[in-house]
């Protein structure tokens, strides 16, 4: 089944930038797109619980994003490369933690901020922003 895997992470400066890419996992048998697939960032720090991020709909619909990162985060979608990305600027250090995309079948952006609509999982990649 479809596994987005999220890369692109590392340790930043207060101040700088990273993109995070999904991308479905290569170590699967069988070609996934994420065209049908409204793809979710979550972020999760340990003690806490994971928290939304940003989502991008499978259709034109317009992006979300929480309050704590709006005008700083922009997330965007190329289907001809099948990815998904999140251009993350202005970092501080409450960014911090692992960041994991996910996805959701058709998903419209109802519920956007609630990983239980999520149903594709993968691994996720840490972003450290120093002081």
């Amino acid at each position: 089944q479809l596994q987005p895997v999220a890369s692109g992470g590392g340790l930043v400066h207060s101040g700088g930038s990273l993109r995070l890419t999904c991308a479905p996992s290569r170590h699967t048998l069988e070609y996934y797109t994420l065209d049908p697939y409204a793809i979710g960032w979550f972020r999760q720090v340990p003690g806490k619980e994971r928290e939304a991020v940003s989502a991008i709909m499978y259709d034109d619909r317009p992006a979300k994003y929480s309050d704590s990162v709006k005008g700083r985060f922009t997330i965007s979608r190329d289907n001809h490369e099948n990815a998904v990305y999140l251009q993350m600027n202005d970092l501080k250090p409450e960014d911090s933690g692992i960041y994991y995309c996910a996805a959701d079948e058709w998903g419209d952006g109802t519920r956007w901020n609630d990983p239980a609509e999520y149903e594709h999982w993968g691994q996720g990649t840490s972003v450290t922003v120093s002081s």
